[in-house]
């Protein structure tokens, strides 16, 4: 049987579509450039610097990265942008970085740098720049990542004899200032921090000012008692130039001090003491007042009464809640002496104010 032509052509033509497809021009192969990292990142602490920055995934063609080389850390003291000509070191890529392409993770890589302590190389208006350069299997490397810069003034040490105790008024801490000739565009100050046990959160407790004085103190009165806590000092300069943001460097940490905040203080005594009698016609009373006493722990006061000759005895089972008091069990013709003390909610309780007298008619 013979096919029409137009039947013929259509059937050439199907066929070509399905297997007699144009191959175009071959891909070129992938350089497996790693693109550089956008997101480095620089804090300094003392003379140290962390550089922190995110592992790429990607090549520059858009590849899943098969193989990642070293990375270089580069780093500039001058006022240029950091080059990669004497590179500081080089980072190893992480040791899971095969098994996290996979799980399409991202990983991120640490590198601490030191900064010289050569003076020459460190003025105090002056600042380092600092890239990274992550290589291939091929040592070569689709240039630096974006640029971080961190400031070259030296950091004020922190005090080698931080020292707490504590006291009726708070945790005192005290250590010892450096006395300095201080630039009029540069501050340093000292900064105390406290930790509860338990926790990292630390707290700023308060600062003094550096330079001016051999001998440095602050007191600590925003903690609970009866709870441990951990202190440690450090240092912050802080660098203004005219028609830009100040600049500041945080020095290295004290070790820390461990302290438990034991209440053994009792609260003031109280004064002012007045006895008074009353009851002509009606059942006999002394009264007693006081001023208040101010501590905030004050939980109350016990009144002791006794008569000439006698040992005090205290007439409250329970705290009295209120700077005064009234004696009932009075006789006639019977001369009592009076005195107070304050207690606070610790059960810490105070010395005896000055015996006041009263007699009953």
């Amino acid at each position: 049987m013979r096919l029409p032509g137009q039947l013929l052509l259509a059937l050439f033509a199907l066929s070509c579509l399905t297997s007699c497809a144009s191959i175009g021009p071959p891909l070129p192969p992938s350089l497996e450039l790693p693109r550089p990292p956008s997101d480095l990142r620089a804090v300094r602490k003392g003379d140290k610097v962390t550089l922190t920055w995110t592992i790429p995934p990607r090549t520059t063609d858009r590849q899943t990265v098969r193989y990642l080389g070293n990375t270089r850390i580069c780093r500039t003291l001058d006022a240029g942008p950091a080059t990669c000509d004497s590179p500081r070191a080089e980072v190893p890529p992480p040791k899971d970085f095969a098994g996290a392409k996979p799980a399409g993770k991202k990983l991120s890589a640490t590198y601490i740098d030191t900064l010289p302590n050569d003076p020459r190389q460190r003025p105090t208006l002056g600042s380092a720049a600092y890239a990274v350069e992550v290589l291939n299997h091929d040592n070569r490397t689709a240039g630096l990542s974006n640029q971080v810069h961190v400031p070259l003034a030296e950091a004020l040490p922190p005090p080698a004899d931080l020292e707490a105790k504590v006291a009726a008024e708070g945790v005192v801490l005290t250590w010892t200032g450096a006395l300095l000739a201080i630039p009029d565009q540069v501050r340093r100050t000292y900064r105390i921090y406290r930790r509860p046990e338990g926790s990292q959160q630390k707290i700023l407790v308060g600062d003094r000012q550096a330079g001016t004085e051999n001998r440095l103190s602050l007191t600590d009165q925003s903690f609970d008692w009866e709870k441990t806590y951990y202190y440690h000092a450090d240092t912050l300069t802080v660098i203004s130039q005219p028609g830009k943001p100040d600049v500041s460097v945080e020095g290295d940490d004290t070790p820390e001090i461990k302290l438990f905040a034991h209440d053994v203080f009792p609260p003031a005594v109280p004064s002012g003491v007045q006895a008074v009698f009353s009851g002509r016609g009606q059942q006999p009373f002394i009264d007693l007042i006081w001023a208040p006493v101010t501590d905030a722990d004050l939980d109350g006061y016990n009144v002791y009464r006794h008569e000439q000759g006698a040992a005090p005895v205290k007439l409250n089972s329970e705290p009295v809640k209120t700077p005064a008091f009234r004696d009932f069990q009075v006789v006639s013709r019977k001369k009592y002496f009076y005195s107070v003390s304050a207690m606070d909610v610790r059960k810490n309780e105070s010395a005896r104010s000055d015996e006041v007298n009263e007699t009953v008619p």
